[in-house]
Formats: structure tokens, C-alpha cells, sequence
């Protein structure tokens, strides 16, 4: 599997990346027995880089690595989890509340050491926090050795360019930002080259909106959205081919992210993404898939604070089209 830098990290990660949110039951009711399989076959088909969060499953996502990782030899893979984020509405990203969420994440997954940690759904707290309270508690876990990279994710766009003007991070993880239907991640290109901040990407189906399965119930699509998006992916199956693939290959193609994080409690599906990601991508089905979602080009919602987010204006959408933003 192809490896790209991190940044001025030195870590070379694998394009396709495997995303342990689904061992916490975030889509659906898991099987233990193919959670762990999983994400054996991730490490076995060549992925080099497990994300997780203790948001995932409120704990359970880094409990269930905890089983698998003691059997996987640790210098075949890279760990990276989150704190600052504990429920859906249990946020803490305290100096205090930073070294026992290291210390817990180690504990529970058996590992000796995190090599990426990131500050997680920020955008829900007020930025100077992260900038002079959550980031420099964390880089002592650097200098303890017990992390080796940190960094931030999130949704908005305005609050990765706060952060990158204002903090001192590693790497930076985006999601949904880089899809067959929304690129504005590709604003931060050239900010993170600048600045040697390796750039990771995740969700390459927006959730399940670029796929045929159902969408989770959580999901702030608009019918509008939904409609068309659909329509892509009626589109794509007229031609033989599964909406998701094309989707997977489109975010992986682009080397200024260094990886693809996504992932899934199905082993066989964990396979299948693999073979996804060795294939060509049909150039002449991504511009018509691509002219299909022109409508909903960009298209965003407001997630965390309304000031922590970008203008919809400035993205040709009207607010009452943009669910959470200010009428």
C-alpha cells in the first residue's frame, strides 16, 4: 500500500488508514468476533495507522483495541486517539483532564506510548482554551514520552485556520472536507505545507451519504442533499459500479493528504476497501458523478459553536439551506 510523509513528522503512513470509530458501535450493533477480526485484516491488507477516540463508544472503541493490539507486533503500526471530547455533550479540554485522558488511553488499550493525539470536535469550546490551556498540557505528554505527535480534529474550516495561525501542532485531521461532493479541506493545503503540518483525511463517504446503505439517524443532510446524492449514486450503479468506491478512490488519489482514515467492524468490507484502493479509478465516471453533485458542491452544516464555523455565504449557500446556521 503506498506511503506518504506525515509532514515534518517523519512518520510515513499508508494512503488508506483504518478508522476504529465502528468498534464503538457508531453506525451499528457490532459483533465482537468480526471487531476484532477487522481490524487484523486492516493491519494484515497493509494499513499501517489505527485512529480511534474515547468518544467512540464513550470508551468502547479503545477498550475493544485493547484485546486486538496486544497480538499485533507494535512497530507494524501507528496509534493515534483524541481527547477533550467524552459524550455528545461532555466536553473537557483541561491541563488536568489532558494527562488522565493519555494515561486512560494508554491503560486501555495496553500500548506503551500514543504516536498521534489529537484535541477532538473543538469546535465546540472556545478556541483560545485549546490555543493556551489543551495544547501546550499536551505537548508535556511529548515531552514524558508518552505521546510523540499532536495535533487537532474537527468539522468547521474556520476553526482549523484559527488553529494553525495561532498553536504550534503536528498534524491536523479533517473529515467530510474532502469528498466526491465537498473539497473545502483543500483550503488548508498550502497552510500545512507551509508550516510542515501533515494534513489526514477521514470520511471519504460523508458518512454514508456517498454509499448506498442507509443513512445514520444522526446525519444533517438535507432532503436536497439526500436527493441528489442519491442520484449520484443511482448514476454510478447504471455504470457497474458502487457509489463508495469511487468515492474511496477520489479521496485517496490526492497525495497533499497524507492518508484516508475510514473504517468499519466488517472484516470483509475492510478487505473490499483494500482491493477498492489498488483499482484504477474510472476518470470519465468521477466527471459525471462530479457534475452530478455540482448543486450540493461544498454544501456544509454547522457543527459546534456558530462562531467557530464558516459563513455559508461564502460558499454560495443560503443560510436556511445549511442546518445550524443563523437564519
Amino acid at each position: 500500500m503506498e506511503k506518504r510523509p506525515l509532514g515534518n513528522t517523519g512518520l510515513e503512513l499508508t494512503n488508506l488508514s483504518f478508522g476504529a470509530s465502528s468498534l464503538g458501535s457508531e453506525f451499528r450493533s457490532i459483533d465482537l468476533n468480526e471487531a476484532f477480526r477487522s481490524v487484523h485484516v486492516a493491519i494484515e491488507r497493509g494499513m499501517n495507522f489505527i485512529d480511534t477516540s474515547p468518544f467512540y463508544g464513550r470508551g468502547m472503541s479503545e477498550m475493544l483495541l485493547g484485546r486486538v493490539l496486544p497480538d499485533i507486533p507494535r512497530d507494524s503500526y501507528y496509534l493515534g486517539t483524541k481527547l477533550g471530547r467524552y459524550a455528545g455533550e461532555h466536553f473537557d479540554f483541561s491541563a488536568r483532564r489532558v494527562a488522565e485522558s493519555v494515561d486512560i488511553s494508554l491503560e486501555r488499550m495496553k500500548v506503551d506510548h500514543l504516536d498521534i493525539v489529537l484535541c477532538h470536535d473543538l469546535e465546540f469550546v472556545e478556541m483560545s482554551q485549546i490555543v493556551e490551556e489543551t495544547l501546550p498540557a499536551l505537548r508535556k505528554q511529548v515531552e514524558k514520552g508518552k505521546v510523540r505527535f499532536i495535533g487537532v480534529s474537527g468539522y468547521p474550516m474556520k476553526m482549523f485556520k484559527y488553529i494553525l495561525a495561532n498553536a504550534d501542532i503536528d498534524v491536523l485531521l479533517t473529515y467530510n472536507h474532502y469528498t466526491l461532493q465537498n473539497d473545502m479541506a483543500l483550503e488548508l493545503v498550502p497552510i500545512c505545507k507551509e508550516k510542515g503540518v501533515g494534513l489526514m483525511n477521514a470520511a471519504p463517504f460523508s458518512a454514508r451519504l456517498l454509499t448506498n446503505a442507509p443513512l445514520p439517524a444522526w446525519h444533517k443532510a438535507t432532503p436536497k442533499v439526500r436527493e441528489i446524492a442519491e442520484k449520484a449514486a443511482k448514476h454510478c450503479e447504471s455504470k457497474g459500479v458502487d457509489i463508495a468506491q469511487l468515492a474511496m478512490q477520489y479521496s485517496l488519489a490526492n497525495p497533499d493528504f497524507t492518508t484516508c482514515v475510514t473504517g468499519s467492524a466488517n472484516p470483509n468490507r475492510v478487505s473490499q476497501w483494500a482491493d477498492w484502493a489498488e483499482q484504477p479509478m474510472d476518470e470519465q465516471l468521477l466527471a459525471e458523478v462530479l457534475e452530478i453533485l455540482k448543486p450540493i458542491h461544498n454544501w456544509f452544516y454547522i457543527e459546534g459553536r456558530p462562531e467557530n464555523n464558516d459563513n455559508p455565504a461564502d460558499y454560495g449557500y443560503d443560510a436556511a439551506d445549511v442546518p445550524g446556521a443563523t437564519k
